[in-house]
């Protein structure tokens, strides 16, 4: 019997209710499962996620949820070769499997470490404090926290395994659980990544909820407190955005839609440069990939005018190399599109671009395939030629900059100066990333600054970087993967700004000791309190914030000042040289300000041994104020912010990082250094 495709909502697998839609291997046609689309209570199973799964992740601290996902990267890395069996079903050979798979798990990974550039809590406290009175005592700090709903991800039909891992990594570090809905097509795939998750227990319940089904009615039942992204067509975003529920509950919409990506030429890249070589083969890399199927694959390939043919030749050569056929099949370069249904409306869309655009490589109704004997058939399966078109009057034929071709297809147009392609570029109404290929940094100076307002992402390909770059279609997950206009005008991913999104963002205004009790970082002019053990002799649990020690006092002279420049070498002008003072800021010679933090040091530091393993480092340092021979300076050292760190294995010591708010005040009671320091504390408890 052909399989039913399961959803996993409410904590139980479950099929749908009926009208079942038939998924077919991309190229063999067969029937490989059935997926019921019907039968889904919408508003129950986004309860059910807010109810359950969310309280549970927002509890936990960022740390708690990197560690959560870096386990879920690893037990899905162990499992992989069982999705890789599955892939190929979709037309994906090994390599665009690896995308998907891997790049997938990859997110997962990456999200995981992103959990260090977050304090271990629950929430974040973002930027800089702001005063907002002369007196001190009233201020404000920006606060982060996670929201109370889902994320709702209704994910494309191109890479069903990486568009679930990449956009659930952010949500679930963020503590937001996840509702996805995968396109159906590819959502075989989905399931079987989820059933994984779910089988391994990592995820507390209610994290994760799938619907391998329709979705229809799922906006129905969405709040103010939930997210919704979608991935695909900018026709299907448009009306999905324009969803009453989105707009009444202000619901926060994220799209990321196709776009027509281009690959520019750089004028100086002749044929024989390494750049001319490395666009040709970014251009036919981006065609084969997936079958074309990226919304980050380049569709139009913008070049000198006076190497139009040189291009078109050189292109075609290499299209030549491109064998295809059944993923499994042993030489194949490029195997099928996701399904029948997308190979005709990709036909359908080149046969209404080659109306002014011709072909001039590739046959649109004909294809040489390999791997028969496996089961590929031309008739049953979704199998294309890679197709090139040229567009000769690229500023009047503009279907080229309207109407995308997902699949391998790409459109060759000239330019005969920069600013004619830097208009080509933007004529796409917004993309989500662009190339240029030059070696000259005048010409990418000048093309980065006329492209970037209609642009997520821009490579500058050149030899330099061309062993290490992971190319023009590859979104990472340090960097914002969206774009303007047409693009959805979203960002995904993207580091913290990716977390942040699935985030309210509140400014807390209030006295320093109020603010410095609720974000647990210590604000200037809060209450302080010292003890009388030094606290350099206290362990890291023991630390308080506002916890605060005072030096005695120091008062600096000349030889202090000529001993510093000595010992560091530092002899400018200012320090060591009275006579050379005319026209400065300065009265006479003035300490360094790298002696009066290193005396603050030597002030404050207590010499036994203790539970201070070690200066971690120097988060950020002013000097504010001159310090001439005959001032006095005296410290106060207070603990600002604690992060605890995790044991790199069972021999680690148990410790973490306490940040000291370092002042240094002359006797007038002016600030005239003030610093953040780090050091590693070692814990009181060690298991």
């Amino acid at each position: 019997m052909t399989p039913t495709l399961e959803n996993y909502t409410l904590g139980r697998w479950q099929p749908g209710g009926s009208d079942p839609h038939e998924l077919r291997d991309a190229s063999t046609g067969e029937v490989i499962a059935l997926a019921n689309t019907e039968g889904f209570d919408f508003e129950q199973i986004l309860a059910y996620g807010r109810r359950v799964g969310n309280p549970a992740l927002r509890r936990m601290t960022f740390h708690e949820r990197g560690r959560m996902l870096k386990a879920l990267a690893f037990h899905l890395q162990e499992k992989k070769e069982l999705f890789y069996e599955l892939s190929y079903r979709s037309g994906a050979t090994r390599a665009d499997s690896w995308i998907d798979i891997e790049g997938g798990i990859g997110n997962l990974f990456a999200n995981a470490s992103l959990r260090r550039k977050f304090p271990d809590k629950p929430f974040y406290v973002e930027g800089e404090p702001v005063g907002l009175s002369k007196g001190g005592t009233f201020m404000a700090q920006h606060l982060l926290v996670p929201k109370e709903g889902v994320a709702v991800h209704i994910n494309a039909y191109n890479f069903p395994i990486w568009g679930m891992l990449e956009k659930i990594a952010v949500n679930l570090l963020a503590g937001m659980p996840a509702v996805v809905k995968p396109a159906v097509p590819g959502a075989y795939l989905t399931e079987a990544v989820v059933r994984e998750i779910i089988a391994s227990g990592i995820l507390p319940d209610g994290a994760l909820q799938l619907v391998v089904g329709s979705g229809q009615g799922i906006l129905d039942h969405v709040t103010y407190q939930d997210v919704v992204t979608f991935t695909g067509s900018a026709a299907t975003g448009a009306k999905l955005r324009a969803h009453p529920r989105i707009i009444s509950e202000a619901v926060p919409f994220t799209l990321e839609a196709d776009s027509l990506n281009a690959a520019v030429l750089g004028p100086d890249a002749r044929p024989g440069t390494p750049e001319f070589d490395l666009f040709i083969k970014e251009v036919r890399k981006e065609m084969t990939a997936k079958c074309g199927q990226k919304c980050t694959a380049i569709r139009r390939a913008i070049v000198p005018a006076e190497l139009l043919e040189d291009v078109q030749i050189a292109l075609g050569k290499a299209l030549a190399q491109t064998t295809i056929g059944h993923p499994q099949a042993e030489g194949v370069r490029m195997g099928a599109l996701a399904g029948r249904e997308q190979a005709e409306r990709l036909r359908e869309q080149v046969r209404q671009l080659a109306k002014t655009t011709p072909i001039v490589y590739g046959d649109l109704e004909n294809v040489e395939i390999i791997g028969k004997e496996r089961g590929a058939d031309v008739a049953k399966g979704a199998f294309i030629s890679p197709i090139v078109l040229r567009n000769d009057q690229p500023f009047k034929h503009l279907d080229s900059h309207e109407l995308e071709a997902f699949g391998p297809v790409v459109t060759l147009m000239p330019y005969h100066d920069l600013g004619e392609a830097v208009a080509l570029a933007n004529l796409g109404k917004g993309s989500l990333v662009c190339s240029l290929a030059t070696n000259d940094p005048r010409t990418a100076q000048d093309f980065v600054l006329g492209a970037a307002t209609h642009h997520g992402r821009i490579l500058v390909l050149n030899a330099e970087m061309a062993k290490e770059s992971t190319g023009h279609g590859s979104p990472l997950p340090q960097l914002v993967h969206g774009g303007p206009g047409r693009a959805g005008g979203g960002q995904e991913m993207g580091g913290i700004r990716g977390v942040e999104h699935f985030m309210q963002r509140v400014a807390l205004q209030g006295s320093p000791s109020m603010i410095t009790a609720i974000t647990e970082v210590y604000q200037t002019g809060a209450k302080q309190v010292e003890y009388d053990k030094h606290p350099f002799q206290r362990y890291f649990e023991e630390l308080e914030i506002g916890e605060t020690y005072t030096t005695h006092k120091h008062t600096v002279t000349e030889a202090d000042i000529s001993n510093f420049a000595g010992i560091s070498g530092d002899n400018f002008y200012a320090h060591v040289d009275a006579t050379s003072l005319e026209g400065t800021l300065f009265t006479g010679r003035v300490a360094h300000g790298y002696y009066i933090l290193s005396k603050a040091a030597g002030m404050f530091v207590d010499p036994r041994k203790g539970p201070v393993l070690l200066n971690y480092g120097l988060d950020e340092c002013r000097f504010t104020k001159p310090v001439y021979p005959g001032t006095t300076i005296g410290v106060q050292l207070t603990v600002k912010e604690k992060v605890g760190q995790e044991k790199r294995d069972e021999t680690d010591i148990a410790k973490g990082i306490v940040r000291w708010l370092v002042t240094v005040t002359d006797e007038t009671g002016d600030t005239v250094a003030v610093a953040t320091i780090l050091t590693m504390v070692k814990k009181l408890h060690q298991a």
